[in-house]
């Protein structure tokens, strides 16, 4: 049976979770998966099971010490190969916006003064701030803007942006708001030809799939891993040849053992841990569905993509068509999905009515989650949005239900 003909089996995938069951979250309907997600059992498990056996210093030769060690290896390993990595390129750090401003502080040795930094208005600001700040070292700061009718970000319009000062350019993978994916590929591309470094936001990204750092040719790639199902890190991927020239941002005795170089502080062990539970899960989730048991970690994370893929497109495209069809709502990016050109994050504002108002009813319906400007502030000034009020953002991922969806249209309905 090949994997196109092989569906997402969701009742498997909820049972994994133990929010839907457990008394408090099992009658509400998740579509705040964007801010952070649910954690499978796995996750929970290894938890834990350092805390309970292994909450020591790790790294000395007695057993506790000596298996939280291999333990926080372990889990780094895994998730270089999950990412396509080697595993001194990756770094876990406490968040997003931590580790992009330390590596915006490593990364001002290439500025000069008058050198140029492209940053867009459709990002997170983790992805914007840290390179404005550059500006304090001698560098113009360009903004890459999006399309004010698509809210679409034109590769066109970046190549009219490129200069020989241009040294760094800052882009999410897919925006948080607009949920549209770029095509990160081919912007690498273009940049490398012009010898301009990449940082790639994929926060809103790799929940719906991870990403191959290495066939994406991006210079540095980061995202949030309690939003791929995990506690509340952060990992950070750079190609080694750049990570080993950038000047140390941590303890001096560390200076040249790359990438530690880029920590300051290092990881929070028990949360690092907890990341083999990931793993296990996508692990389960392979075997649930596939039979080949010969194939590489990679190759078994894009067939789990491929099916998760699909299925988001299945669930968020009735509530895309739904907020098309209303006159009176404002539906932000993509009307459809097709063939992962957008992820099942989908904003909308009403002409009528406060975004607070509709979040509020949504609520009382059990239907988890908010309305706000979601850190994008400068994507919502660009069109014109109060950013005290925001939008309205359901964000699915595959856990989410045909039921949930039913669920949410119906009182979509009665607003």
């Amino acid at each position: 049976m090949t994997t196109e003909n092989i569906k997402l089996d969701i009742d498997y995938v909820r049972s994994q979770f133990p929010a839907f069951k457990d008394p408090l979250s099992k009658d509400w309907s998740f579509f705040e998966n964007a801010g952070g997600s649910y954690v499978p059992k796995n996750v929970i498990d290894k938890l834990t099971g350092f805390m309970t056996s292994t909450k020591v210093q790790p790294y000395a030769e007695y057993p506790m010490s000596k298996i939280a060690g291999e333990n926080m290896d372990l889990a780094t390993d895994l998730f270089a190969k999950m990412i396509n990595a080697k595993k001194n390129e990756i770094i876990i750090g406490g968040s997003t916006s931590i580790n992009l401003y330390v590596l915006s502080n490593a990364l001002k040795k290439y500025i000069n003064l008058g050198d140029e930094v492209i940053v867009t208005n459709q990002d997170h600001e983790a992805n914007i701030s840290p390179w404005r700040r550059l500006r304090e070292h001698g560098a113009n700061i360009i903004e890459w803007k999006f399309n004010l009718n698509t809210h679409e970000l034109e590769i066109s319009e970046l190549e009219k942006l490129i200069t020989p000062k241009t040294k760094i350019l800052a882009v999410t993978h897919c925006s948080n708001i607009v949920g549209s994916i770029n095509n990160l590929k081919k912007i690498c591309k273009l940049a490398h030809k012009n010898n301009i470094i990449v940082i790639g936001d994929g926060v809103s990204y790799a929940p719906h799939g991870f990403p191959n750092v290495k066939e994406l040719d991006v210079d540095f790639y980061t995202f949030s891993l309690y939003k791929t199902y995990g506690p509340h890190l952060a990992l950070l991927y750079g190609k080694e040849e750049i990570l080993r020239e950038l000047p140390n941002q941590n303890h001096e005795f560390l200076n040249g053992i790359y990438p530690y170089t880029i920590n300051p502080g290092g990881p929070n062990h028990e949360e690092l841990v907890s990341l083999i539970g990931i793993y296990e899960y996508f692990e389960n989730l392979y075997n649930h569905h596939f039979e080949n048991k010969e194939l590489s970690l990679l190759e078994r994370i894009n067939k789990i993509n491929k099916i998760i893929s699909d299925y988001e497109e299945i669930i968020a495209n009735p509530i895309l068509d739904y907020l098309t069809s209303r006159k009176d709502l404002k539906l932000i990016g993509k009307k459809k999905i097709n063939k992962k050109d957008r992820a099942p994050t989908i904003s909308f504002f009403s002409k009528e009515r406060t975004s607070k108002t509709i979040s509020e009813i949504l609520v009382s319906n059990k239907i988890a989650t908010r309305n706000d400007n979601f850190y994008a502030w400068r994507c919502l000034k660009s069109l014109g949005i109060n950013l005290d009020d925001g939008v309205v953002r359901l964000s699915l991922t595959h856990y989410n239900s045909e039921d949930d969806v039913n669920k949410l249209i119906s009182i979509l309905k009665k607003i």
